[in-house]
C-alpha cells in the first residue's frame, strides 16, 4: 500500500503548504473539510479556501518560512460555502523539505456531535419507551369506550343523542390517530435500492405546490451519489417533516429553502464509522430555532409554534435511526440547517 492510500485514509485533514501557504499536496480529509477538489486547492493560496480561520496567516506564513512548529486548539473554520467547524491546528516543519510544512487540521467538533449524538439517541429511546407504554394504556381504553359509543348508538333512536355517540366514536378516533403518529415507525420496513434524489423530488413537487409565494424553494444534487439501501416511503415522510417545518418557519417573512445532496469520507455515526456517507441538507434562512429547544428538538410533543404538534421531527429522527443514519441540526439567526447523514453501505 502506498503513502497516499495512507493518507488519504486519514479521519485528518493533512495538508503540505509551502512560505506563501500555497498547498504542494492535500489529502482527502482536507479536501473534504475545505470542499474543495485537489486540484483547485493546489493552484491558490491556503486563505483562499476559506471565510475564517482563528489563525493569523501572516503567523503561519512566518512560522513556515522560520521551520518552526506551531500549534492552536479549537480554532475557529468557517468555509466558502458557509460551513461552520472547530479544529485543533498543528503544524510541523518538513527536516528534508526547505520551506515546506505537514499542517494537520483536525476536527474537534465532531468528536463533541458523535458524543451529543449518543446521549440524544438514548434520551430518545428512552422517551420512544415511556411513549410506547404511555400509547398502550392510552389504546386499551380507548378501544373500549369506541365500541361502548357504537353499541350504544345503536340502541338510540333519538338522533340529536346519535349526535352524542358519533361524537364520541370521532374523538376516540382522533387519539388513536395522535396515538399512532407518537409511535411513529417502529422497526424496519424492507429495505431496496433508490436514488435518493427520486425520493426528494417527489417531496419537492409535493410542497413546491402549496409553497407560498414569498419562498424560494432552490436544490443543489450531486449527481454522482450512487443509489443507497432505503424505504422510500419512510424517506419521504422523514424529508416532507422537515421541509414543512423550514416552510413554516418562513411563512410570515418569506425566504430561502435550499436542498443539497452531497457524500463525506470518514464519518461516524453513532459508533460505527462509514467510508463514505450521504448528507442530505435542508437549509433555510428564517429565524432560527430558540436554543433552549436544540437539546430536545427531536423529543416527541416538543414544538415553538402554538399549533404544532411537535411530531414532525421526532418522526424523522426515527427514520433515519431505522436507515442506520442520523439528523443534526445546526441553527443560527438566518440560517437554519438539518442534515441527513445515511450509510452508503455499498462503499466497501
Amino acid at each position: 500500500m502506498d503513502k497516499e492510500t495512507l493518507l488519504n485514509h486519514l479521519v485528518t485533514a493533512v495538508l503540505v503548504i509551502d512560505k506563501d501557504l500555497k498547498p504542494c499536496y492535500a489529502n482527502a480529509a482536507a479536501e473534504q473539510l475545505l470542499g474543495v477538489g485537489s486540484h483547485r486547492l493546489v493552484e491558490q493560496t491556503l486563505p483562499e479556501h476559506y471565510q475564517i480561520l482563528g489563525v493569523d496567516a501572516k503567523l503561519l506564513m512566518d512560522a513556515v518560512t522560520a521551520g518552526q512548529g506551531l500549534t492552536v486548539n479549537t480554532a475557529a473554520l468557517v468555509t466558502l460555502d458557509g460551513q461552520h467547524h472547530t479544529v485543533d491546528l498543528t503544524l510541523i516543519p518538513l527536516d528534508d523539505e526547505a520551506e515546506l510544512s505537514l499542517l494537520e487540521l483536525r476536527q474537534v467538533d465532531q468528536q463533541r456531535r458523535i458524543h451529543q449524538q449518543l446521549s440524544q439517541d438514548a434520551q430518545q429511546q428512552a422517551a420512544q419507551f415511556l411513549v410506547r407504554n404511555l400509547a398502550h394504556e392510552i389504546k386499551n381504553p380507548l378501544g373500549g369506550l369506541r365500541g361502548a359509543a357504537q353499541l350504544l348508538s345503536r340502541e338510540l333512536d333519538d338522533p340529536a343523542l346519535k349526535e352524542f355517540t358519533t361524537l364520541i366514536i370521532e374523538q376516540a378516533d382522533r387519539l388513536r390517530n395522535l396515538v399512532d403518529r407518537l409511535l411513529g415507525p417502529q422497526r424496519p420496513t424492507q429495505h431496496s435500492l433508490h436514488n435518493i434524489h427520486q425520493v426528494v423530488q417527489k417531496v419537492y413537487k409535493l410542497v413546491e405546490m402549496a409553497l407560498p409565494a414569498n419562498i424560494q424553494l432552490k436544490r443543489d444534487y450531486d449527481p454522482s451519489i450512487p443509489d443507497i439501501e432505503m424505504d422510500p416511503d419512510q424517506m419521504q415522510q422523514a424529508v416532507l417533516n422537515i421541509l414543512q417545518n423550514a416552510v413554516q418557519a418562513l411563512e410570515h417573512t418569506g425566504g430561502e429553502i435550499l436542498i443539497r445532496t452531497r457524500t463525506q469520507h470518514q464519518v461516524t455515526i453513532g459508533s460505527q464509522r462509514h467510508k463514505l456517507v450521504l448528507t442530505l441538507s435542508i437549509i433555510d434562512n428564517g429565524p432560527g430555532i430558540p436554543p433552549e429547544l436544540m437539546d430536545t428538538l427531536f423529543y416527541p410533543m416538543v414544538t415553538s409554534r402554538e399549533q404544532g404538534s411537535g411530531l414532525g421531527l421526532s418522526i424523522a429522527h426515527n427514520i433515519a435511526r431505522l436507515h442506520s443514519g442520523r439528523i443534526d441540526c445546526l441553527s443560527s439567526a438566518g440560517h437554519t440547517e438539518f442534515i441527513i447523514s445515511l450509510p452508503i453501505l455499498s462503499a466497501k
